[in-house]
């Protein structure tokens, strides 16, 4: 098959409802020629409904970044499935509802923390999970939502989405001798699972229909999945620790 991720074997995450981030990445990934796998936390089941709208099947792991039970066991099921990898799409996020919402300065810490596990340090964890697998290098993209700034409602997330830029950067400066790569798309608000999740959510989202020199649909997640794709083929040997913006151009506007 043809495309410019034709012989790659990408895993998945984040793969939650057909409106997803991931969803869109799985499906422009497989019809650009590559055979993935996804995983999924807390509802394999879910994940496994949702995949059969891919153009073809795809193994669902379960797979929780917080338990390094599931992380251990992780490069010997992909390796079963797919014999490596090529590619890792970290698309996972989740903040406690204390955490959301304008409660910012009354957050415990314990919610805190679970953010930063989730969110940021997840994305060393994966990684470092699939490093066995990716012997011939390869490519680590993960989400983000530009941690520049104080974005209403969105509150410990911001944190958290800050600490995993500077995750990605760390990592792409100790696995660049490996020749694996690691960047992140900074992608507009989508009307996704995770969004939904964000009380005041439509506030946030407000901004990108006053501000975007491009028109944004909060409906179409496919533009951020083809990032994600550009990332994970060739097409960029010699990128990594970057964040490239897929939001409609909001990050360059001032006042």
């Amino acid at each position: 098959m043809s495309g410019i991720l034709a012989g790659k074997r990408i895993l998945v995450t984040g793969v939650l409802m057909e409106s997803s981030i991931a969803f869109h990445t799985a499906r422009l990934a497989q019809e650009q020629g590559a055979e993935i796998i996804l995983t999924a936390f807390p509802r394999p089941t879910l994940t496994e409904r949702i995949a059969r709208k891919l153009p073809k099947p795809a193994k669902v792991i379960e797979l929780d970044v917080t338990n390094d039970e599931h992380l251990a066991r992780l490069a010997d099921l992909v390796r079963d499935e797919l014999g490596g990898l090529d590619g890792v799409v970290h698309s996972i996020g989740f903040a406690p509802q204390d955490a959301l919402g304008g409660n910012f300065l009354n957050t415990p810490f314990e919610s805190v923390s679970t953010a930063m596990h989730v969110s940021a340090f997840s994305l060393k964890s994966l990684t470092t999970a699939c490093l066995p697998l990716m012997e011939e290098g390869g490519s680590v993209v993960g989400l983000t939502f530009d941690a520049q700034f104080a974005w209403p409602q969105y509150d410990w997330m911001g944190p958290a989405k800050a600490a995993l830029e500077a995750t990605s950067r760390y990592l792409a400066r100790d696995l660049g001798k490996q020749r694996i790569r690691c960047n992140l798309i900074s992608a507009g608000p989508i009307g996704s699972m995770a969004a939904k999740s964000i009380p005041g959510f439509s506030e946030l989202a407000k901004v990108w229909d006053d501000r975007s020199p491009l028109e944004w649909d909060m409906a179409d997640p496919e533009p951020a999945g083809r990032g994600v794709v550009a990332l994970l083929s060739d097409w960029f040997p010699k990128t990594t620790g970057e964040i490239v913006h897929v939001d409609g151009g909001v990050h360059i506007m001032g006042a």
